[in-house]
């Protein structure tokens, strides 16, 4: 089994790393796609070391696409895991917007899709957002609902990416469907 992990940008992107472990010990193949905004976070190099597999990051890698890449990429996985999925990531989803490697390669799968939403509490409340979730599962994607407490920012409520643990059951869950 394979999954193909999108990480976006946001402080939880650490989680990534330790949700990119728990796969391989189970023995699920990981590849990562890294947002721009999710190399703020963690590097190239940590999800790589972990995964044990190249990491992309361009839409734009001559090498790549000259193969066509980002469909290349959105195929071979059994399931594509967004996570952290940022506010942002998940109103582009919502909308069809493909206008990176992450974004075109989601427009362009035909497996099953899981995000896992990491935002601060007012904008995991906020009605395009509870919007852009409807419209999601509506689409077939699994959104997992976030974590409540304690936020990066000081603020307190939903909005947390959920635990490793509880993301990788989702996977196996979603696996095993």
């Amino acid at each position: 089994m394979k999954i193909l992990l999108i990480v976006g940008g946001g402080i939880a992107a650490y989680k990534a790393c330790e949700l990119i472990r728990l796969c391989r010990k189970a023995g699920i193949g990981v590849k990562s796609v890294l947002t721009a905004g999710g190399a703020h976070f963690v590097t190239p190099m940590t999800l790589a070391a972990l995964s044990e597999n190249q990491v992309y990051t361009s839409l734009w890698d001559l090498k790549d696409e000259a193969e066509m890449g980002h469909i290349q990429l959105s195929r071979e996985a059994d399931l594509v895991v967004v996570a952290p999925a940022t506010a942002d990531l998940m109103a582009k989803m919502a909308a069809g917007i493909a206008d990176d490697l992450a974004t075109t390669l989601l427009l362009a799968t035909d497996k099953p899709v899981l995000a896992a939403p990491a935002m601060n509490v007012r904008m995991w409340q906020h009605p395009a957002t509870r919007r852009n979730v409807a419209t999601l599962r509506g689409d077939g994607v699994t959104v997992l609902e976030p974590d409540e407490g304690a936020m990066a920012c000081g603020e307190f409520g939903p909005g947390r990416l959920p635990e490793p643990a509880e993301i990788f059951a989702a996977i196996q869950a979603a696996l095993a469907a």
